[in-house]
């Protein structure tokens, strides 16, 4: 279990991942219905916690991704 949470993307990745966290971030607290922005915030959050780890959950199950 140890080596799936181990670290798989760059400092660019974490850049591009963090920015991308406070965008959804962003738009959740700009949504009008409770349950999108619910939504949106676990996901926001759950982009954030990648982006700090440097741990990307696709990444960890052997799919390619381009950063």
């Amino acid at each position: 279990m140890r080596t799936f949470f181990a670290r798989n993307i760059g400092p660019r990745g974490r850049v591009v991942r963090g920015f991308a966290a406070l965008v959804v971030l962003g738009v959740a607290y700009l949504s009008h219905t409770v349950w999108l922005s619910g939504v949106l915030t676990g996901v926001g959050m759950f982009m954030l916690f990648e982006a700090l780890r440097g741990w990307c959950v696709l990444r960890a199950c052997n799919m390619k991704t381009p950063l």
